[in-house]
């Protein structure tokens, strides 16, 4: 079957999505990824999008984006709107990871949370760390979490390699430590109901 929908995924959930569609067999639909890094520069993405959108709509019937607003403040919808093209839901891919109601319990338990998924756990030294510039100045690291008290690591593959290694990060961080597997079935979920009435 030809690929006739393009969906446009964040680079750090790119794997999981390519999972999925080996998974349900998902051969009407081909994968273009954003480059993760932009996690960090959210005032990017739409732009990024943007790009992709106009780059390859010429050749698919549809498009759905799998990003969340994730960080953009509404540009990223506004960008969407202009070519009438649905995302996934929620504010951060952590809300799709782990579920609208589930993730605004967690919310409401501990608002000073951060959160790692499988992607931000792996590369963690080159995405914050680094990224950040507290490998440097480490002394920025308070000014950037000061006002957190817990990190939240939902994962979505179970690895007794990546739970040690999130563990790490919150020890580095100074800040409690909860681990949530949430597997990947809400993204599966949302992903299904919005391109499935596109199969050929």
């Amino acid at each position: 079957m030809r690929a006739t929908v393009l969906l446009i995924a964040c680079g750090a959930q790119a794997k999981y999505i390519v999972a999925l569609q080996k998974r349900n067999d998902w051969s009407h639909i081909k994968i273009q990824g954003v480059p993760a890094e932009l996690h960090n520069r959210p005032e990017k993405i739409p732009a990024a999008v943007r790009a992709t959108i106009e780059e390859h709509r010429e050749q698919f019937e549809h498009i759905f984006v799998a990003y969340a607003d994730c960080g953009t403040g509404g540009l990223l919808d506004q960008v969407l709107a202009e070519f009438n093209i649905e995302r996934l839901p929620g504010a951060h891919c952590y809300e799709f990871f782990a579920g609208e109601t589930a993730f605004a319990e967690l919310g409401e338990a501990e608002p000073g949370t951060y959160y790692l998924t499988d992607f931000l756990t792996r590369h963690f030294d080159r995405l914050v760390k680094k990224g950040l510039g507290l490998d440097k100045h480490p002394e920025l690291t308070t000014a950037y979490f000061g006002n957190y008290r817990r990190i939240v690591y939902l994962s979505q593959t179970k690895s007794d390699k990546l739970e040690t290694l999130a563990e790490e990060h919150a020890q580095y961080l100074g800040l409690e430590y909860e681990h949530i597997h949430t597997g990947l079935g809400n993204v599966e979920h949302e992903i299904k109901e919005h391109t499935v009435r596109w199969l050929n």
